[in-house]
């Protein structure tokens, strides 16, 4: 998309009819020629701000981005199937540790620390070592993980080594979603990158469940096949990230000259980011308590079979990775905002179904669907937040961000197993209908991109914007 910055007073003169002047070459795109010929180039000698033109890559180009995305989508799957997996797993892990509900809640809670940390050195991994930091770091601490838990070690050790894997999640989390939400499509590139991480959700509840009930391996055994897909994650983000230094990103992400401040405080200080933020901590949190508690709900309050409860989880996150490579199609038609909205609405109908139909297969179908209408949500937000900010504070802010939603998946989904401790896990889905409500009124309270289809290029109203031409 070619752009060019307006100023306050060509905004005025262009209401009034009064045409601006001839656009230099230098502040036209390549895609598209420009409409006065002739023009004498003068790039050379031209300052031309750092962001008066935003030229976004596309997951092909330029050569080596479709390995890339590649890596970034066989990252998510493999977060998905770490995060998908817990509900499965649950069942099996208070027999053998001999633990309440309260207690085996703490595998959601301890990635909260490792997500903590992340939001905290995301920035400095991206300014000091590039992607290239980040394609080492978080793969790395997956692997080491799920090493360790696969020896099925003393249930403290599990609670620490979970930790590790929060904040290898935290970093791709990330660095991947501020990547991809910056290219071109970006409603689509994000639909397939968060679509991988519900398949990998999808696949990994009947996988682990497979395993115990058809296998003499006990729960750990499904740390195996988590240990060999992250080495292989190891392999494919470090060779197609190795060039993406903190030089290189430095240069594509160039600081405002009257910058003083890090970039990620300054994206604090923006009100889009915590709204964001807020937001996906809502988010995350329902999302991971629906998926992580739902095996149990449907065995202990529908009195379902474990392989009809693993198949309602299967169709959650099922429905969510459809939700993921659909919908973006009607987002990028009608907008970030009002479809959000219509996803919110209805996923609050399908709730209510859910809770309060007490068949089986009605169960299945509604959280199927419910899936579906929340999977695109917060893809949506990210590529939302990329049109409210700069592009040199997407990292800072979209990696707190995600980093303080991970959180949310880590703490909402304790409380859950708390309050089920002493009132039943029935109560789960009263707290899925307050956390959909509370993120609806986040969302509610986002300003709107400035133009459909197109990015802010500042928070503040004092700022330029960019328009397609």
């Amino acid at each position: 998309m070619a752009t060019y910055t307006v100023t306050e007073a060509e905004s005025s003169n262009a209401k009034q009819g009064i045409k601006p002047p001839p656009f230099p070459r230098s502040e036209i795109s390549p895609e598209r020629k420009p409409r006065t010929p002739n023009l004498e180039d003068t790039s050379d000698n031209m300052n031309t701000p750092a962001r008066a033109i935003d030229i976004k890559q596309r997951w092909n180009s330029p050569e080596g981005n479709k390995w890339r995305v590649f890596a970034t989508f066989w990252s998510f799957f493999i977060i998905g199937m770490n995060d998908g997996s817990y509900g499965a797993l649950i069942p099996h892990l208070e027999p053998y540790y001999d633990l309440n509900y309260t207690i085996v809640s703490l595998i959601f809670l301890s990635p909260f620390a490792g997500y903590s940390l992340a939001s905290i050195c995301n920035n400095l991994i991206h300014v000091r070592f590039g992607q290239r930091g980040v394609a080492v770091l978080g793969p790395l601490c997956h692997l080491v993980s799920y090493i360790v838990v696969a020896v099925h070690p003393p249930y403290p050790v599990l609670v620490v080594m979970f930790i590790f894997v929060g904040f290898g999640n935290g970093l791709i989390d990330a660095a991947w979603c501020a990547w991809l939400g910056n290219m071109a499509n970006a409603n689509e590139v994000q639909g397939f990158l968060q679509a991988s991480y519900s398949l990998g959700a999808t696949v990994s509840p009947l996988m682990a469940t497979a395993l115990i009930e058809k296998t003499s391996l006990d729960w750990y055994g499904f740390y195996y096949i988590l240990a060999a897909g992250s080495a292989l994650e190891l392999a494919t983000s470090a060779s197609t990230f190795w060039k993406q230094t903190g030089a290189v990103y430095e240069a594509e992400n160039p600081r405002d000259p009257d910058s003083k401040t890090g970039r990620t405080r300054e994206a604090l200080k923006s009100k889009v980011t915590w709204l964001f933020c807020f937001f996906v901590f809502g988010y995350v949190g329902a999302e991971v308590s629906l998926g992580g508690w739902i095996i149990t709900f449907m065995s202990r309050v529908r009195g379902a079979n474990p392989l009809t409860s693993s198949a309602t989880s299967t169709a959650f996150w099922a429905g969510m990775t459809v939700g993921r490579l659909l919908l973006p199609l009607f987002t990028a038609r009608f907008g970030e905002y009002p479809s959000v909205i219509a996803y919110l609405a209805l996923s609050f109908g399908l709730e209510l179904i859910f809770w309060l139909v007490p068949n089986l297969v009605v169960s299945a179908v509604a959280v199927a669907l419910l899936g579906m209408f929340m999977g695109p949500m917060f893809p949506t937000a990210i590529v939302m937040v990329t049109k409210l900010l700069p592009k040199d504070l997407h990292v800072g802010c979209i990696g707190f961000g995600t980093a303080f939603g991970g959180s949310g998946g880590a703490i909402f989904p304790f409380i859950v197993g708390a309050i089920a401790q002493s009132k039943g896990v029935k109560t789960l889905q009263p707290a899925i209908l307050a956390l959909l409500v509370a993120i609806t009124v986040l969302w509610a309270l986002l300003p709107r991109p400035r133009g459909k289809g197109h990015a802010r290029q500042r928070a503040d109203d004092g700022e330029s914007s960019p328009i397609e031409l």
